[in-house]
């Protein structure tokens, strides 16, 4: 990361002056764009007071002119384009807000904006989640601000919490529902009893789910917000690269219902924690899967599309956030926080606090993870059977919690609940049981802890 100069440090970075506009390009305008534009137009006079001078909204960037867009009939005055760039360019554009989605035409327009001097307010998860490094970099060189609060959990604040409110902490853990669409699945297959393809077609039916779901179910939406929780909240770079992924598209009624036997409930959690090993050596690590989390936990009671951050610190102990994690209207009240903080900054001088990833951690291994396992599994109903599969888990060292057989017709089944290990040893024993000749299916294996 490029560091700031001692000058810049000092308010090298003069302001525009009390009751002075700032310049405005939106570039996007789907939901979450409308809806900026929206909140912009009905807050116009509390946001000039917040900020010392009126958000003047100059610009917006569309790919389609020819849509009709009856919140633009609110700004008469401003330039409709389908080019991005040329509205960047301009001299009277002072802050870009991109609520465009995807990733490498945002980033040419993101880096163009901030080389050319603008502050940059993006809701774009996959971006950051990709390229914070680069883009902050650029956004030191050039003296601006790049807020992201959108694009982790909408309205709620988790960035600004992890980049502010903690700053004078030390973050030891996080664990996150990032996801509205998985976590309405799952509660309703927890409450209706329904497949996963069941609690999937009622969330498409219902808006919460895109007609093309992968980025949700497969996990791929929660990790790039893990990527960055985490490289926010253990000041190293981590990336979306570097997060391991899975999704809720195995989970099953039958999943749920153990569950539910055993006291917990499964959610899809991005969980982000600092690792020291036996030496004193600390990692971290960023995954997203299926979890097992007790029922007396804060995050088992989230409900419906909501999202919740659980947070544990040093000093200030256990945090929770919740909320509305995504909509047009959730994400657009984020999006007018960090524009607010970047016009402010136009006004008076100053930068926000950039995001610093001194500390240089590496990544841990995935292998190299403590976790723990819940397999449900099938086995031959013979005496023995399970004196074998104990003296298994004996043999590679991994602690059994606990063990419920049930009769289940021609066969029984079989769940054991482990200790803490490591996440290679245990996947080594899921392995090494599917080629034991009384085991014979592996149902589940789901992994325990919030």
């Amino acid at each position: 990361m490029t560091a700031l100069s001692a000058e810049g440090r000092n308010g090298n970075y003069p302001g525009k002056g009390i009751g002075q506009p700032v310049g405005v390009a939106v570039l996007g305008m789907g939901t979450v764009g409308t809806e900026v534009l929206r909140l912009i137009n009905e807050f116009s006079g509390s946001l000039e007071n917040r900020i010392g001078g009126p958000i003047d909204v100059r610009g917006v960037a569309v790919s389609d002119l020819s849509k009709k867009r009856e919140v633009l009939e609110k700004f008469p005055d401003i330039t409709l384009t389908d080019n991005a760039r040329e509205l960047i360019d301009r001299d009277d554009i002072d802050v870009v807000v991109e609520v465009i989605g995807g990733i490498d035409y945002p980033r040419e327009l993101v880096l163009a904006a901030l080389n050319a001097g603008k502050s940059v307010v993006t809701a774009n998860k996959a971006l950051i989640a990709a390229h914070a490094d680069e883009l902050s970099d650029a956004a030191n060189a050039a003296g601006v601000d790049l807020y992201y609060e959108a694009a982790v959990a909408a309205a709620i604040p988790v960035v600004g919490m992890l980049r502010r409110s903690l700053a004078g902490d030390q973050v030891q853990r996080i664990s996150g529902i990032v996801n509205g669409t998985t976590n309405f699945v799952l509660d309703a297959m927890a409450s209706t009893g329904a497949s996963y393809e069941e609690a999937l077609a009622e969330a498409t039916r219902l808006g919460y789910a895109e007609a093309d779901p992968t980025a949700d179910v497969e996990g791929h939406d929660a990790a790039s917000k893990a990527a960055i929780m985490a490289s926010m909240g253990f000041h190293s770079r981590v990336t979306y690269d570097d997060v391991h992924a899975e999704g809720i598209t195995n989970i099953t009624a039958d999943d749920i219902a153990a569950a539910a036997e055993a006291g917990f409930t499964i959610k899809l959690l991005a969980i982000c924690e600092r690792l020291i090993d036996d030496v004193g050596n600390t990692s971290v690590s960023a995954r997203v899967h299926p979890t097992l989390v007790p029922n007396d936990h804060p995050l088992a009671t989230v409900d419906k599309s909501y999202n919740a951050v659980f947070v544990e610190a040093e000093a200030a102990g256990r945090l929770m956030f919740y909320g509305n994690g995504a909509g047009g209207a959730p994400t657009a009240s984020a999006v007018l926080g960090d524009l607010v903080g970047a016009a402010r900054n136009k006004i008076l001088g100053g930068r926000a606090p950039a995001e610093n990833p001194y500390a240089h951690y590496p990544v841990a291994d995935f292998g190299d993870v403590p976790t723990r396992y819940h397999i449900d599994m099938s086995v031959v109903d013979r005496a023995g059977v399970l004196a074998e599969i104990s003296r298994r888990f004996a043999a590679q060292d991994i602690s059994i919690s606990a063990v419920r057989q049930e009769e289940s017709g021609e066969h029984s089944r079989l769940i054991v609940v482990t200790h803490q290990s490591l996440e290679r040893k245990l996947a080594a024993i899921v392995d090494e049981l599917r080629d034991i000749d009384e085991v014979k299916s592996i149902n589940s294996v789901i992994r325990l802890g919030a």
